[in-house]
């Protein structure tokens, strides 16, 4: 496994996020040794989504206002419906995610946090995947769709589906390390 000591991760989420998407992630990241970070709209804590629920509460490490993006060695966004749709509302959020691109620094997002990537204008011309029921918006965001477990494109790593988070960790983790 690939030695992320010295690396530190921002993962952007709000309330409403997957569970797992942002629980399996940040875990592979710090069995690897990287630093993570919960960056939100607000302080506190933000709930989780599971199995059409709310679930349980992280701990927000920084807010947007506190942060930018050379804090990070790269970026990771979770999915799940009411997350990236209230994350790509706010602008600050959408410049956040913009700067990783801006910078060459690797982004990964899963399922429906492809939205977020389509509203900062980043997916022209780039392979991608995501939860298929928004295949037609990053389709028009630009991007060439794939039905693929994982697919990686010049340090963006996308998934579908938390059925794909060891494939999309395990890439992940090797995009962080390569930076």
């Amino acid at each position: 496994m690939e030695n992320l000591e010295k690396k530190t991760v921002a993962i952007l989420a709000t309330d409403g996020f997957e569970e797992s998407e942002l629980r399996e992630p940040k875990k592979a990241l710090e069995e690897a040794g990287a630093d993570v970070h919960i960056v939100s709209l607000k302080t506190g804590e933000i709930k989780g989504w599971d199995n059409g629920n709310w679930s349980n509460a992280y701990k927000v490490d920084k807010t947007l206002d506190e942060v930018s993006q050379s804090n990070y060695n790269a970026l990771m966004l979770p999915g799940g419906v009411i997350n990236p749709d209230i994350l790509r509302r706010n602008d600050m959020a959408v410049n956040f995610v913009k700067s990783f691109f801006e910078n060459k620094k690797p982004v990964a997002a899963i399922c429906h946090a492809p939205w977020l990537l389509a509203e900062a204008d980043v997916l022209k011309g780039r392979k991608v995947t995501s939860y298929n029921s928004i295949k037609t918006d990053i389709e028009n965001a630009g991007a060439h769709w794939l039905d693929e477990e994982v697919v990686v494109d010049e340090g963006l790593v996308t998934s579908r589906s938390p059925k794909d988070l060891p494939a999309f960790n395990a890439k992940l983790v090797e995009e962080v390390y390569e930076g």
